[in-house]
């Protein structure tokens, strides 16, 4: 089994793949590869049945409990590098579910080259010299949102920067990282908490996912900390809509936003990869605020796409 996830693996550092999907209905087993957002299907094997226990193992789980879905995290080698992988698994009523997430294969990208609009990354490197204030990034999933926010993080230099993070996705050492854990009543809230005790320069919540994520982020900003996130929304616009839903006030929101970045990951004519982001600056949210609009100057992610394609820079 080790030599099968092996070539696996190395397919998806390869391909850079994000995820591998395994699903088993009645021991036939399909394995896709989430690369670039798409899934791309991988020829199955005698034996591959046996791949999804062995996956559980490694991330030890209870493998005798088929009722509760279960995440657990492990690391392994390839080829010298060292991987961070999470293994999630659920069960239904006729097939087993598996997801493998490589969490550190993006750990090279450098800010400068996030996007291919100058002013973009610039823009990115100047609010993080604000003392205060919320930062959220958006974007469907594979659009590489975590890799955006830990290339923006790499480029400080002497700032005390806290992660608190379900799971710690890439490890860095420059970081003090903390991560979620329910079973000793360490969430989102006790740990925003805690985190503040140290003051710190930087807080980074990997993922807003829940109300209590998304209030304890509008709070540790409106302490006068630089709060940076994620969260999974369409457009940049309606992050704010999205916060609301999970229960922020919005006057409390519009209060401490320093910007929101939406992001679609596109495939260069060359085949290379590129983000393109679209930013709502300080000016933008105001005028979004009162307008419920962007207004005229906003470049959106749809129209950089269209004019991209019609350019022949993207596929």
């Amino acid at each position: 089994m080790e030599e099968r996830l092996l070539a696996l693996l190395r397919l998806a550092v390869k391909y850079s793949a994000t995820d591998i999907h395994f699903e088993m209905k009645y021991y036939e087993v399909t394995i896709d590869m989430r690369i670039d957002g798409t899934f791309h299907r991988v020829k199955s094997k005698i034996g591959d049945d046996k791949l999804i226990r062995y996956l559980q193992y490694l991330a030890n789980l209870d493998i005798g409990n088929l009722l509760e879905p279960q995440t657990g995290q492990f690391e392994m080698e390839v080829d010298n590098k060292l991987l961070s992988l999470r293994f999630a698994v659920i069960n239904n009523v006729n097939s087993t579910n598996g997801v493998l997430r490589i969490l550190n294969s993006d750990n090279n990208i450098n800010v400068d080259n996030l996007s291919n609009i100058t002013e973009q990354n610039e823009y990115f490197k100047s609010i993080l010299n604000e003392r205060n204030g919320l930062i959220i990034f958006s974007g469907p999933t594979g659009s590489g949102k975590t890799t955006t926010l830990y290339s923006l993080l790499k480029s400080v230099s002497n700032k005390k920067i806290y992660t608190l993070e379900d799971p710690i996705e890439v490890f860095n050492d420059n970081f003090v990282q903390i991560q979620i854990n329910e079973a000793t009543n360490l969430d989102y809230e006790e740990g925003i908490k805690q985190i503040l005790r140290h003051d710190p320069d930087i807080v980074m919540i990997g993922e807003i996912r829940d109300t209590k994520a998304a209030k304890m982020a509008v709070a540790a900003a409106n302490t006068g900390h630089l709060v940076l996130t994620t969260i999974h929304a369409s457009h940049a616009s309606s992050v704010i809509s999205r916060m609301c839903e999970l229960g922020v006030n919005e006057s409390h929101l519009y209060e401490v936003l320093l910007c929101l970045s939406n992001q679609e990951m596109m495939i260069k004519t060359d085949n290379s990869k590129q983000v393109v982001y679209e930013i709502m600056d300080k000016d933008e949210i105001l005028y979004f605020r009162k307008n419920n609009i962007t207004s005229d100057n906003f470049l959106s992610v749809d129209k950089q796409i269209k004019e991209g394609i019609a350019n022949g820079i993207f596929k």
